[in-house]
């Protein structure tokens, strides 16, 4: 089973929310468990707490340029530079294929037009993890 198809299936089967799936289905790939990457990325569920804000599977790939890029010195921010320009090229390239990058625009909650599925959401961020973190 790949990543992706990972993440789809915690979504489906486990009721993980976009952002779970997504990071949960990388866990290999960071130091931390896949218990605290479901806690810690509970939140950003349907748009940030179910604001419809931004799309919790592009949160999950920001997630995931913070622990690839950053690095964790707590005394000086020496790194945040290089996370979020790998976060605002994720952010722009989200927005590229999908439309939009906010939930809501993505639903089509105000429109009635679906620009793009939490499930292709889902795919989508992790085609962006893998792009810009290929497996090591």
């Amino acid at each position: 089973m790949t990543r992706e198809e990972k993440a789809l299936w915690l979504r489906a089967e486990r009721g993980y929310n976009c952002a779970q799936a997504v990071i949960c289905a990388y866990a290999d790939m960071t130091d931390m468990s896949e218990k605290d990457l479901f806690r810690i990325s509970e939140g950003f569920g349907s748009g940030l707490g179910c604001t419809l804000g931004t799309c919790g599977a592009l949160n999950a790939a920001c997630m995931m340029a913070g622990l690839k890029k950053s690095t964790g010195n707590l005394f000086r921010g020496d790194s945040k530079g290089k996370t979020y320009g790998v976060t605002r090229d994720m952010a722009k390239e989200f927005a590229a294929e999908a439309g939009a990058v906010r939930c809501r625009d993505l639903k089509g909650i105000e429109t009635g037009k679906v620009l793009y599925t939490c499930e292709d959401c889902v795919r989508l961020g992790c085609r962006l993890i893998e792009k810009h973190f290929p497996a090591e």
